[in-house]
């Protein structure tokens, strides 16, 4: 090779530097996977529709930065018959949390965040806030932080998850919610109610992302939807990922069963078509599989996707890494050998679990049947995406997927 075209090399690899990082295909054998055991996956899926877990769903499955395998099954629509399609748009709930969390270290690169800032910097009206005890309320004995909100231990919860029924009461009378209502009202409806916890003391899952989005709002002075969308969703190619579907694109939104197949009662989604009172960060966006598929990748990669870096190879691990340490759960939603990094679940061990998984391996899924992990060691990202009835229930097609990717590793 003359010198003339080694150096014409080096010029095109500055030029196009994304070519040999872009997430693209493979086969499952260049990557270490088994074809044979992959397809495993689609029958196994297909008897949870069958027993009417979903109508349908999308699977991407990734290694080494690859995609090995992309299906799609069952239905979009179970009403109209229509086959699921790759590119079916499913509500995201809860795995819109991991978004608003990469918003907030994205300010916190920008220098414009810090994680032990008092909530009460950004939104005054939650300054000062009292705690529930058994028979009273008292003082919070120190400030929730922004770090509170993205491990969940400010003691601000979901009043339809937690396990205090005065508390139910309280978050039921002064309409503390996520959806209907505007960012203002939120906040000043979570102003009225007393933390579950003195913060920092207790993990309850709960508002604390959408006030994480609320703070990333007070910070930049734009819409949450509209930072994600020009700070993540479009460096990323998330085309379809968004808080408002348009009426466009509402035909590929993937539809659940009419009813739930135990009550026999109607199953209501949040309806992403309809312009929403506020951005909702801990459960308002909606999106494809691909999507979210290359979000995950970006986090995979430490912080890059096609050239194109969003965090910091070190901030990524900090978030990844569990933040709980001896801090208890107060309730079964963080699953056996699991502790909270700033975004997700994150698994401390190999075992303690009966499902697989690695040290290291971070997670979340969605109220409407979606669920993500990433396992560093394994170099795997993994995505399910279905629409069901929300319910603990869900678990049990969650971790069916787990275990038939994890057996499918060859190498």
């Amino acid at each position: 090779m003359t010198r003339r075209v080694v150096h014409l090399i080096g010029v095109l690899l500055l030029l196009f530097p994304t070519v040999a990082q872009a997430f693209g295909t493979a086969s499952p054998e260049e990557v270490g996977l088994s074809r044979e055991r992959l397809a495993r996956i689609a029958p196994a899926m297909s008897r949870q529709i069958e027993a009417k877990s979903f109508p349908g769903a999308v699977i991407v499955v990734a290694r080494k930065g690859r995609i090995a395998y992309f299906e799609a099954i069952g239905q979009l629509d179970p009403k109209s018959g229509t086959p699921m399609s790759r590119d079916a748009i499913f509500r995201l709930y809860s795995m819109t949390k991991p978004f608003t969390s990469v918003a907030a270290m994205m300010l916190v690169e920008d220098g414009r965040l810090r994680l032990t800032d008092p909530v009460g910097m950004y939104l005054p009206q939650l300054a000062k806030l009292e705690v529930l005890t058994q028979s009273t309320t008292v003082a919070a004995e120190r400030p929730v932080t922004v770090y509170d909100l993205m491990r969940h231990t400010s003691g601000m919860v979901y009043g339809t998850f937690t396990p205090t029924a005065q508390l139910k009461d309280l978050y039921a009378k002064a309409n503390v919610a996520w959806s209907g209502v505007t960012a203002a009202e939120q906040v000043e409806s979570l102003a009225k109610v007393p933390l579950a916890h003195q913060p920092g003391t207790a993990w309850e899952y709960g508002m604390s992302t959408d006030v994480l989005g609320r703070v990333v709002e007070a910070v930049i002075g734009m819409r949450l939807g509209r930072f994600l969308d020009e700070r993540v969703f479009r460096p990323l190619q998330m085309k379809d990922t968004t808080f408002q579907v348009s009426a466009e694109n509402a035909k590929r939104i993937a539809q659940p069963f009419e009813t739930d197949r135990t009550t026999g009662k109607p199953i209501a989604l949040h309806d992403v078509t309809a312009a929403p009172k506020n951005d909702a960060g801990g459960a308002g966006a909606a999106g494809t599989a691909l999507d979210y598929a290359r979000f995950l990748q970006m986090l995979a990669n430490g912080g890059q996707l096609d050239g194109q870096r969003l965090l910091a190879r070190t901030i990524v691990r900090h978030m990844t890494s569990d933040h709980l340490g001896d801090i208890k759960p107060a309730h079964a939603l963080l699953a056996p050998g699991y502790g909270f990094g700033l975004g997700f679940a994150v698994r401390r061990a190999d075992g303690l679990n009966g499902a697989p998984g690695s040290a290291g391996e971070y997670n979340w899924g969605g109220a409407g049947g979606t669920g993500f992990w990433v396992d560093p060691k394994e170099e795997l990202v993994a995505v399910l995406m279905t629409q069901a009835q929300p319910g603990p229930w869900q678990r049990e097609f969650k971790e069916l997927f787990r275990q038939l990717v994890y057996q499918a590793i060859a190498e």
